[in-house]
């Protein structure tokens, strides 16, 4: 018993710097207090990316309440019935063939297609302002639109001209967004002039079915 104990007090010293000498090494790993408190945060994105979007569409009744009212004082007027009936068709039919087809269709080709440098500075100053102007005067036109419905008693929510309309103001907020794409991809200018040529044809097919939706009215 004596050997063995001399022995292991022999040992103990090189034992010990032996297992001083070996770095330690751990891996942390998260509690599940840390992982329950993370729970909370994941949800509240899933929530407020669910909210997002009945938001939006809670926006849409105050907006038709205030057309509605709109209309219904303008119905006290006593307007013209082919005024109210042609009046934003008419309106928008300028719009469209004057700033649209012509300042960005025409003029959007010329930028690409002209060889008179003063032809191009010209096209290239009117161009994004006719642009612009087309597409505040297409949204507001809407508004009109929807209130000359309104003051005829008729629903236009489920036409096809109503939901060109929208789709053709969504494609115009992405062709916008187009040009911001100009220095650094060289398609985008390309793909600028033909989605913005498709977009005018839609807006052609929404003034048809506009001029059949009156003339069934």
């Amino acid at each position: 018993m004596a050997i063995v104990t001399v022995t292991s007090s022999l040992r103990a010293p090189a034992v010990a710097r032996r297992a001083a000498a070996q770095p330690v090494r751990c891996l942390a790993r998260p509690s599940t207090a840390t992982k329950k408190a993370a729970a909370p945060a994941k949800k509240e994105v899933q929530l407020n990316s669910t909210l997002a979007p009945m938001a939006a569409l809670a926006a849409i009744n105050p907006l038709a309440d205030f057309l509605q009212g709109q209309a219904d004082y303008f119905s006290t007027l006593n307007l013209p019935g082919w005024l109210v009936q042609w009046g934003h068709p008419g309106n928008m039919a300028v719009v469209l063939f004057a700033m649209g087809f012509y300042g960005c269709g025409y003029l959007g080709w010329r930028i690409r297609t002209s060889d008179n440098a003063d032809e191009v500075a010209v096209a290239q100053d009117l161009h994004p302002k006719l642009a612009v102007g087309m597409t505040i005067f297409f949204a507001l036109g809407a508004l009109g639109g929807y209130m000359s419905m309104l003051m005829q008693g008729k629903d236009m929510w489920s036409s096809s001209h109503f939901v060109t309309g929208v789709i053709g103001l969504v494609l115009l907020g992405l062709q916008g967004m187009l040009s911001a794409f100009f220095e650094d991809d060289p398609n985008a200018r390309g793909l600028h002039a033909y989605f913005g040529s498709a977009i005018l044809a839609l807006f052609l097919v929404h003034a048809g079915l506009g001029l059949q939706l009156g003339l069934s009215i």
